[in-house]
């Protein structure tokens, strides 16, 4: 008896579109969740997915790759990287895990949206194998980090962050529900898993992966590396739909919600990684900074992947290669400035080895950045801390929820983008959210700042003891500088050695 060849049996298993006889076709795929846009259902069964896995074979490897990850920290317990590490990578290891392991449950709550209803059945095969590995990095990013909770408050963050009024939790929940949860399949199909997972989840694992392995920390390099095998899989699903509906004159709709999870995934990455790898790791465990990684993985790859499918750079991609050069430089400053604010102790950064490597990176940052960084550097060696804490808020954007931002310097300006909406006058950071608000204005309008709850009196006192009690910063969790102003005191040192 002949056996079916692989791709045989696969091609049958993955074929499982019928005529629906008891109900319409629009009850059975409502298009609200399906997001079809019209396009009939045999249209629909030319997806083509690149990677073509069956669910024993997917089985197979998740027990490998899980037994893998977990003897690496099972061997590694007694390293003591707690003890030993950098205190910038333990706070890169807080900001990741705070920010990103709940975000993973949300992920697969969007797989499953894709898994039911889909149309192309080999996207409906994909997305119920990417839910179940988005359960999978919910459970060991959150399991991982439980280890060092009884050492530190701050790592009970990865467990409750999404569940507080923390800003930067804030404008991370603000992103992810705009484009993993209020979505369609076809809509999550193009943010989630192009545009968000084939660009920017490579910055955060790959790049992390490399400078954690050069950092000595083995266990955090072997479980986002066994969670990126995952993502470069079902980060494939979105690509096979844009085909489908570039040939269907559905090409403007693709066109406009990758443009807008490429601008809105920027925006949250560029103060969450940008300085995780410019500022936080050492030294001399970083292996290319962020602006080359941008330009590795964003610019040339994820351009490249656009052109493949039949569509064009975003209208502000010039706009994205200008930010690429001073806005997570402006970000960290700010999170380093309103460190009480946040669950881990931002690293400053700003030795003076640190200095000529950000100077080499990116040219003319001592002149810009660096002028924030001699004042702060003076107040501490004076031991005038107030003047290294706020007295204000910062005027926040409506759209990305993370503050308005600007190169200090000559050139200084403020970035501030207004824009009245019936009545009410919105301020962004930049046209690229601005341009955001104006697709769907419905979707945003009702949304308040954590400015705009202050100033509605949702935070009692009005003082900063009300806002961390408001955002659910006990003492013990909020952040300080990460090397206990160190760095401070060798940047001043320097300056006396060259004046005399």
């Amino acid at each position: 008896m002949a056996t079916l060849q692989r791709m045989d049996w696969y091609d049958i298993a993955r074929t499982t579109n019928w005529t629906p006889k008891y109900v319409q076709e629009d009850e059975l795929f409502p298009p609200e969740l399906s997001g079809t846009m019209g396009i009939p259902l045999e249209k629909w069964e030319s997806y083509d997915e690149p990677f073509k896995q069956s669910y024993p074979e997917y089985v197979k490897v998740q027990r490998e790759k899980d037994a893998g990850a977990y003897s690496v920290k099972a061997a590694l317990e007694r390293s003591k990287i707690y003890e030993t590490a950098d205190p910038g990578w333990i706070s890169v290891l807080k900001a990741h895990y705070g920010a990103i392991a709940r975000e993973e449950y949300h992920a697969s709550q969007s797989e499953a949206r894709m898994a039911r209803f889909g149309k192309a059945p080999g996207q409906r095969n994909m997305a119920t194998l990417g839910m179940m590995d988005e359960i999978r990095h919910g459970q060991i990013q959150l399991f991982f980090p439980h280890e060092h909770v009884s050492k530190d408050r701050q790592f009970d963050w990865a467990h409750k962050a999404m569940d507080t009024n923390e800003w930067a939790a804030i404008a991370a929940r603000h992103m992810f529900d705009d484009i993993f949860a209020a979505r369609n399949a076809t809509e999550i199909g193009l943010m989630l898993t192009f545009a968000f997972e084939t660009g920017f989840t490579n910055m955060q694992f790959l790049g992390l992966a490399a400078d954690a392995a050069e950092a000595g920390d083995w266990t955090f390099s072997s479980l986002i590396s066994s969670i990126q095998t995952d993502e470069s899989r079902h980060a494939q699903i979105g690509g096979p739909l844009i085909p489908i509906l570039v040939a269907n004159g559905k090409k403007a709709e693709a066109q406009k919600l990758i443009d807008i999870a490429l601008w809105r995934s920027w925006k949250l990455f560029s103060v969450l990684t940008g300085p995780i790898m410019d500022y936080y790791t050492p030294l001399e465990d970083r292996k290319q900074s962020f602006k080359e990684f941008m330009h590795e993985w964003i610019v040339t790859q994820f351009e490249r992947a656009l052109v493949d499918v039949g569509l064009e750079r975003p209208w502000y991609w010039d706009q994205l290669l200008d930010e690429i050069e001073w806005q997570h430089h402006g970000m960290h400053i700010g999170v380093w400035f309103w460190r009480p604010t946040v669950w881990w102790n931002p690293a400053a950064g700003a030795s003076p080895e640190e200095r000529a490597w950000l100077e080499e990176k990116y040219p003319g940052w001592n002149a810009t950045f660096g002028t924030v960084w001699d004042v702060i550097t003076e107040n501490v060696v004076k031991g005038d801390m107030a003047q290294t804490y706020p007295e204000t808020l910062p005027v926040i954007c409506n759209m990305c929820q993370l503050p308005v931002n600007a190169t200090p310097g000559p050139a200084w300006r403020v970035r501030d983008v207004p824009h009245m909406h019936e009545g009410r006058l919105y301020h962004f950071c930049s046209e690229g959210c601005k341009w955001v608000f104006e697709q769907e204005p419905s979707r945003y309008e009702g949304h308040l700042t954590l400015v705009d709850r202050f100033l509605a009196g949702h935070i009692q006192p009005m003082d900063l003891g009300g806002a961390l009690k408001y955002m659910g910063l006990a003492p013990g969790e909020i952040g300080d500088d990460a090397h206990n102003y160190a760095w401070a005191h060798a940047a001043h040192a320097e300056r006396l050695k060259k004046a005399s």
